[in-house]
């Protein structure tokens, strides 16, 4: 059978590789841009691997033989999964790939903001001493974590937060409190969220409902020496209502690895904004991770044309 990968940013392809020829199938390799691409390259394969190419209802009519379809990573909002589903494709994802990057990740953004490491790097450099900070600093003890999302990646930044003496409290309308309890985590509504929590991590999937979660409203609601972090989907955030909250201290600072448009626009204020950490979609990363990554979706593929039930089904 034929394993087409659509299109991917890896330097290698050793775990693709060695399912296939463990299961005797051809694998094809692509750097798909455009739908159109897919659909020319890609018709007859039995089951694709997939990062960023859009694989809309056209793309799904065009395949002709295709019985999985395998994202590498955990959103799937580039597929039609109606389509998938109507067509009777098998889409799945790889949600448990890189659970501890992106946690760390998190954990990283929001200890680097209050402790306000890189305003007192910045000030050193620039011969400043003592150095100064956008903001008076607070000691994690005195301050209140709370997660947008109690799935796998909120909880293990909420154990990370707990070890350094953070009150932890969150949001997730389908966890219940007696869950979270035995976490040791209070559970709240989006509002006490948001008015309450000197740090926000945000850990949620990207639908209609959370498209834009954060927006001038919920800004509004957050203190103005909140530190706002998001390493799950850009467009949770309204950027240029943050960028505005950043520029006129309605908030006090951001740690932000995803955007609405990637990579971000040029012209975009949050470029401007001293008060925020920007970095690249990069929370997922590790060396370890991206092997997990590959293999897990691999063995996915290999499961779905042995005709086994697969792990991680999505539609």
């Amino acid at each position: 059978m034929k394993v087409a990968i659509t299109d991917c940013t890896f330097p290698h392809f050793q775990e693709e590789q060695i399912m296939c020829e463990r299961a005797g199938h051809e694998l094809e390799i692509h750097q798909c841009q455009a739908p159109e691409e897919v659909i020319r390259l890609c018709a007859d394969a039995d089951a694709l691997l997939n990062q960023y190419v859009i694989l809309n209802e056209q793309v799904l009519s065009s395949l002709t033989r295709c019985r999985i379809i395998v994202r590498y990573g955990i959103g799937v909002d580039n597929i039609d999964l109606a389509a998938a589903a109507r067509l009777g494709i098998t889409v799945c994802n790889v949600p448990d790939y890189g659970i501890g990057e992106v946690a760390d990740h998190a954990s990283a953004l929001i200890l680097s903001l209050v402790r306000q490491l890189p305003y007192f790097d910045r000030e050193v450099r620039l011969g400043n001493w003592p150095a100064k900070s956008p903001l008076q600093v607070q000691s994690c003890s005195d301050m209140t974590f709370v997660a947008i999302g109690f799935g796998r990646i909120g909880r293990a930044t909420l154990k990370r937060m707990q070890a350094f003496g953070f009150t932890c409290k969150a949001y997730d309308p389908f966890v219940t409190a007696e869950q979270m309890y035995e976490l040791d985590v209070q559970k709240v509504d989006l509002d006490t969220a948001f008015s309450e929590g000197d740090a926000i991590s945000l850990h949620l999937p990207h639908t209609p409902e959370t498209h834009h979660l954060v927006n001038t409203h919920r800004l509004h609601q957050m203190k103005s020496s909140a530190i706002l972090v998001n390493t799950s989907r850009g467009q949770l955030i309204d950027t240029h209502a943050l960028a505005s909250a950043l520029k006129h201290e309605q908030i006090g600072l951001a740690g932000i690895d995803v955007f609405e448009r990637e990579p971000m626009e040029r012209e975009h204020p949050l470029r401007q904004c001293e008060r925020a950490i920007l970095t690249p979609h990069i929370a997922y990363h590790s060396l370890s991770s991206l092997k997990r990554l590959q293999q897990y979706a691999a063995e996915e593929v290999e499961r779905a044309l042995r005709e086994e039930p697969v792990r991680c089904r999505v539609v």
